[in-house]
């Protein structure tokens, strides 16, 4: 496969005011593996879980249970994601792998974690996930969730948050045209791809359809619309913007928006909107090595 190389050596960030860290080993087997080498999805599934463990640290606690003025519960719901410099396929069974994480609070509302994935000390994979804490409005569904300020956690730095948090804002405000070589504000494709969501299987224990349940689905859509040419494609880079979500019983589409092939490469945007009122849940930018 034609892979990116990875940077020759991690090269560990220097914690800000008030962010932790953690650092965590495995030995890859079966569960942490697919067909492509390093399981996407378990991996985002760890990382997500990472995230969680860190915002209780921040917050000086022995578990994340955190509840709003009301004791209501609150969740960490992502609303951004980034995989940079993927080398994925290049791991396999019985490699020993560490996963270092560092996590920051960047607003009021919301905090981002950096997660390398090391390999004899040398960098596989980096995400970013970019968090907020919201809240179930009064009907209690997962249509109406809303932003809430936690206290206890350290303050967040002055200034505008740059990088993946910066572009996360300009999409959902409209204030990016362009990204990954596409152009934001054409019509775009109008091939569609409709998943029924399974509740045992795709949805979290708050009742959310999981985060690492949308990047399952845009692999589900590449298989059907390009995937029979490329059986091993594996992610060299993907950035995913989340919108909203579903109730369990409710159907989403995925949308195949733009895609372009290169030596080796194929790079596309897809879009997840709600069946019953179109409404879009998810923007999905993806390169993948095929």
């Amino acid at each position: 496969m034609n892979l990116r190389l990875a940077p020759p050596a991690f090269d560990p960030p220097s914690l800000a005011a008030g962010a932790v860290e953690s650092e965590i080993a495995f030995r890859l087997g079966m569960p942490q593996l697919s067909l492509a080498g390093l399981s996407e999805t378990w991996l985002l599934k760890e990382l997500g879980h990472r995230h969680w463990m860190l915002l209780a640290q921040m917050a000086g606690r022995d578990r994340p249970d955190f509840r709003d003025t009301d004791g209501a519960p609150v969740y960490a719901a992502f609303c951004a994601l980034s995989v940079a410099h993927a080398s994925f396929a290049a791991l396999g069974e019985n490699d020993a792998v560490v996963i270092r994480s560092h996590l920051r609070r960047i607003s009021r509302t919301q905090c981002a974690s950096r997660h390398v994935v090391l390999r004899d000390g040398r960098a596989m994979g980096e995400v970013e996930l970019v968090s907020a804490f919201v809240r179930r409005g009064a009907g209690g569904g997962n249509h109406s969730v809303a932003r809430v300020a936690l206290d206890g956690f350290p303050a967040p730095p002055a200034g505008v948050s740059l990088g993946l948090p910066q572009r996360a804002a300009q999409l959902r405000a409209g204030r990016l045209s362009r990204h990954f070589g596409f152009d934001l504000d054409g019509p775009g494709g109008e091939a569609r791809f409709e998943i029924d969501p399974c509740p045992a299987q795709d949805f979290n224990g708050a009742g959310f359809l999981y985060f690492s349940s949308f990047i399952a689905f845009i692999d589900r859509a590449e298989w059907h619309f390009d995937g029979r040419s490329a059986s091993r494609a594996t992610t060299r880079a993907r950035e995913v913007f989340f919108h909203g979500n579903v109730d369990p019983g409710e159907r989403l589409a995925v949308r195949w928006r733009a895609a372009r092939r290169g030596e080796g490469v194929l790079t596309h945007h897809c879009r997840l909107e709600r069946v019953s009122d179109g409404v879009c849940l998810a923007d999905a930018f993806t390169e993948r090595s095929v």
